[in-house]
Parts: structure tokens; sequence; C-alpha cells
């Protein structure tokens, strides 16, 4: 196993997946995460959904603000990650 799956890390993916509404997870994130962290996941969000709509890195940098270099880091998560994104994508239709 990974080090980074630890188990900390395995009790809060429990958590996460304890939750059944959009509101609990709204409410749980609000509170285990700063404002600032959690703009940050939500930019991180919004790329891949723009990757995976096909849009190219500098069209993404020029409506978020977010550098290319953040950019490609994400899309190579994407594209050679743990898969997690692509889970997420194809559950709510986007892939």
């Amino acid at each position: 196993m990974p080090a980074w799956k630890n188990t900390k890390l395995k009790n809060l993916a429990k958590a996460l997946q304890s939750l059944k509404t959009e509101e609990e997870v709204l409410a749980f994130l609000r509170d285990v995460a700063t404002l600032e962290e959690l703009v940050e996941l939500a930019n991180r969000w919004d790329v891949v959904l723009k990757l995976a709509a096909g849009q190219n890195y500098r069209e993404i940098a020029k409506q978020t603000g977010i550098s290319t270099t953040t950019i490609t880091r994400i899309a190579h998560w994407l594209n050679h990650g743990e898969g997690g994104y692509q889970a997420a994508l194809k559950r709510i239709g986007k892939k």
C-alpha cells in the first residue's frame, strides 16, 4: 500500500463516503477545510471539467487565472493518476 494511503486519509475517505446529500458534503467540507482550501479544490475540479470538455490549456488559463503549469499537473493526474478524476467524471456523465 502506498504511504499516502494512511489510516488518517482512509478515515477521511470513509467520512466522505458516508455522506448522503450534496448539503451534507458541503457542510462537511466547510467544517474540515478553510475557504481558501475549498476554493483551490473547486478550481482544480473546474480545470478537470474544462479539460474533459476538450478545452486547451491556454483557454483554461485565460478563463480561470490558473497557471498552465498547474493545469499541466492536473491534466497529468487526470490522464495518469489513480483514476479518481476519471471515476467522478464518469459518474456525473462528463466522460
